[in-house]
This record gives C-alpha cells, sequence and structure tokens, in this order.
C-alpha cells in the first residue's frame, strides 16, 4: 500500500457514502470517485435522528457548522421523545437526555439537511451522478475489482465501499447467498401543515409515538412549516411493492387505525399525500468486509429497517473507522486486507449487539400473542418491552474511544507477531 496511490470507489451518495468520501478525500495516498445512480442529489424520505453519537461524528468530519439552529427541531421539555397511548393519549414513558451536552441533544430535521451539510464538505469534481452500478468482477480472490456501470463506463479500484443501501448491489456481489425479504410491516409516511396539527386540542409539539400493542404513529415538528407523519404497521403481502416508496391509497392508509382514539384519528386524517414504504431486511452480516477489498457501511453493512431511528450515526460511525483502518494499514506498510479486517473488529460486534435487541424485540411479540391483553395492556406491556432506556446505548455509543481501545489492542497484536518471529 506504500508504493501506490489506492484507488477508492464509494457506490452511493447517500448519507453514508458522502460521509465516507469526506473521510477518505483527506488521506493523501487515495484516489476517490464516488459514484451515485441518482440524476441529482434529492431528498428521499422524510426526517430523520440526530442523536448524541451522529453530533459527534458530524463534528469529526466538519459538518455540524452546516446545519443551522432553525433547520431543526428539539422538544422545548428537552425529552428526546414521548411515548403515548394511541388510544388515550396517555403520556407512559418521556426519555430525558441525562448529561448530554446542550449541542448533542435529539434533534429530528429533513434528510436533505444532513444530506446538504455532508454535501457542502465533499469534494464534488469526485461525484460522478447518474452512473448505476450493475456488475462487479474479481479476477482473484483478492486484488483489484473491476466495476461496470449501466453508462458503458468501467474502472478497476483497489478498494469499494458500498455504501448502496438495503438493497446493494456491492454487498450482493460480496455475499451472494444472503438475501432480504419483506418484514410484514409497512411505513406510511407524509407531511402536515404545522398550524394544522398544532390546532388539535391536546396535541404535544414533541417526538411522539402513539403506540398500539404492535402498530404505532409517530408524529414530530420538521421546523419549515411542516409536521413529519410516519406510521408503521402489520401489512402481508407486499413482497412485489418497492421499499423507497410509492403513491399510497387513503382508505389502505388510514384501515390500520382505527382502534386509536381520536386525537390520532384525526392526525391520521389530516394526512393527504402519503408515500408507502414496504420495510424489507436480512440477517446480519458475519463480516462488513469481503474479499481483502470490499467493506460495507451504512444500511449495506447491517439490512434492518429503520436502524433503531439511527441509521445516519451508524453510517457515519462506519466511515470514521474504515478510513482510520485503511490508513493505518497503509502508514505500516500492511495489505489493504490488514486494515479491512481491523475495521471489521470494530464494527461487526456493533451490528451483533444490534441484532440481540432485535430478538429481544421478537420475543417480546412472541409472549404478547399468548398473553391476550387488551388494548392498553398490550400497549403498555409492548412500550415497557421495546422501548425501555436500556437500549439507550446505541445512541450514546462513543466510536471513537472504542477505536482508541482497538488501535491500542492492534498495536499489541503487531508487537506479538514481530516477537514471535
Amino acid at each position: 500500500m506504500t508504493d501506490k496511490r489506492l484507488r477508492v470507489a464509494i457506490i452511493g451518495a447517500g448519507p453514508a457514502g458522502l460521509s465516507a468520501a469526506i473521510e477518505f478525500q483527506r488521506l493523501p495516498f487515495v484516489d476517490l470517485r464516488i459514484y451515485e445512480q441518482a440524476t441529482v442529489l434529492r431528498e428521499i424520505g422524510s426526517g430523520l435522528s440526530l442523536q448524541r453519537n451522529t453530533w459527534r461524528m458530524l463534528e469529526s468530519l466538519g459538518a455540524l457548522q452546516n446545519i443551522k439552529p432553525d433547520e431543526i427541531f428539539r422538544a422545548a421539555d428537552g425529552h428526546s421523545v414521548q411515548h403515548r397511548n394511541g388510544r388515550t393519549g396517555e403520556l407512559i414513558a418521556s426519555h430525558g437526555q441525562g448529561d448530554t451536552p446542550p449541542h448533542h441533544l435529539h434533534a429530528r430535521v429533513f434528510r436533505s439537511v444532513l444530506q446538504k451539510a455532508l454535501l457542502q464538505n465533499v469534494n464534488q469534481s469526485n461525484l460522478h451522478l447518474s452512473t448505476r452500478l450493475e456488475r462487479i468482477t474479481q479476477h482473484r480472490l483478492t486484488g483489484p475489482v473491476t466495476l461496470q456501470f449501466s453508462s458503458g463506463q468501467t474502472d478497476e479500484v483497489d478498494l469499494v465501499i458500498g455504501a448502496d443501501g438495503v438493497r446493494s448491489v456491492v454487498r450482493q456481489f460480496a455475499f451472494p447467498e444472503h438475501r432480504i425479504g419483506y418484514t410484514g410491516r409497512t411505513a406510511y409516511r407524509g407531511l402536515i401543515p404545522t398550524d394544522k396539527i398544532l390546532a388539535i386540542p391536546g396535541f404535544p409539539d414533541a417526538v411522539t409515538f402513539w403506540h398500539g400493542p404492535r402498530d404505532w404513529v409517530y408524529t414530530c415538528n420538521l421546523r419549515h412549516g411542516v409536521y413529519e407523519l410516519t406510521c408503521n404497521a402489520d401489512v402481508p403481502n407486499e413482497e412485489k411493492r418497492v421499499s423507497w416508496g410509492e403513491p399510497a391509497g387513503l382508505e389502505e392508509f388510514r384501515r390500520p387505525w382505527k382502534d386509536f382514539g381520536p386525537l390520532v384519528q384525526q392526525i391520521v386524517n389530516l394526512a393527504t399525500d402519503v408515500q408507502r414504504f414496504a420495510l424489507f431486511a436480512g440477517p446480519r452480516l458475519e463480516s462488513v468486509v469481503s474479499r481483502g477489498s470490499i467493506a460495507l457501511i451504512g444500511d449495506a453493512s447491517h439490512p434492518l429497517s429503520g436502524a433503531f431511528g439511527a441509521g445516519a450515526g451508524f453510517a457515519l460511525e462506519d466511515s470514521y473507522v474504515l478510513a482510520r483502518a485503511v490508513t493505518r494499514a497503509h502508514e505500516r506498510g500492511h495489505a489493504l486486507s490488514r486494515g479491512l479486517d481491523l475495521y471489521d473488529r470494530v464494527r461487526s460486534p456493533h451490528y451483533r449487539a444490534m441484532y440481540v435487541i432485535l430478538d429481544e424485540f421478537k420475543q417480546s411479540d412472541i409472549e404478547l400473542g399468548q398473553l391476550g391483553l387488551d388494548f392498553d395492556e398490550g400497549t403498555a406491556y409492548t412500550i415497557r418491552g421495546k422501548w425501555a432506556r436500556k437500549y439507550g446505548w446505541l445512541y450514546d455509543y462513543d466510536v471513537q474511544e472504542v477505536w482508541r481501545k482497538a488501535a491500542v489492542e492492534e498495536d499489541a497484536r503487531l508487537q506479538q507477531e514481530v516477537a514471535r518471529l
């Protein structure tokens, strides 16, 4: 790695790809290009969460100052989220944020705000739009990789960073046996004028989940005069539908909420333009690297639906660790594969722990189905089982400290190898 420049291709220009671009364009030994199939970088979806871990990464990327205070929403009570009974409106749980620094408090923001903040720090001469990856070939088990695009263009690189989402083409090549499938749940998303939703008597201007025993409605102010509405429900037979959004009929959209209370019914009835997102996911990957030349980041590395509302933060953490692991290998004259192995040792355990949470959620659903509880009892049971503060470590996670410890351990491992020689 010390004899020539490292040719790096990032596939995808969402938050994962853009954060990786910022990290790798800083490295003087890297030749970087970013490939994105969209013709323009535009907003997909509606809002996303900026948690404590996300803010920490934005500081590291130098992008925090690109997000203005009037572009984000933070609840006036300082709590990150409210959990309410969707039938009665009763507040069951409200999570404070402990010792979180004020500038790291949880916030909701349009996805486009985060994307623009990252894009401002990207050298856009490296960005190639309208370039859809169709095929990856590698003639040896490790070594250079050839990328073929729909335009007929090809590129040969040393490192492919798969930042191309839950339906990742890069992941499909790296792990051809891995499959994603419909989870049985569908999300509905829409925007409502803020003045209309705040006019509802008793409506809280906060980040709020309105729960049923299994389904929920989520409301949040996104500034800019609009309120976010996201609803999540069991919907069978969605396998043939797309995961990135399509128009939903209002009758279909309103059907799952018939047992919810009048306040939630008012909220749902305000939505007039709703998009449907069939939720797809896959089993945990044993590794997030492959073939000594491929690394997965963001949703490509952990094919989950929703990713606990912290997918952007996880993607930025991936980029942070990957860039530093590759740099260590370069500085020590090691093969690229050693840097990727170090990245894997840091990030794969994190995603393993996340999937443990999913297993606990599944067990909670099984127990709920066996208990025969009514709406209110089932709702309280679900909030206790799935939305407990014990899962807050995901948002407080300090990847910089984890990386420092991993680097020390890697140095010790290297010294032991030298001693054995």
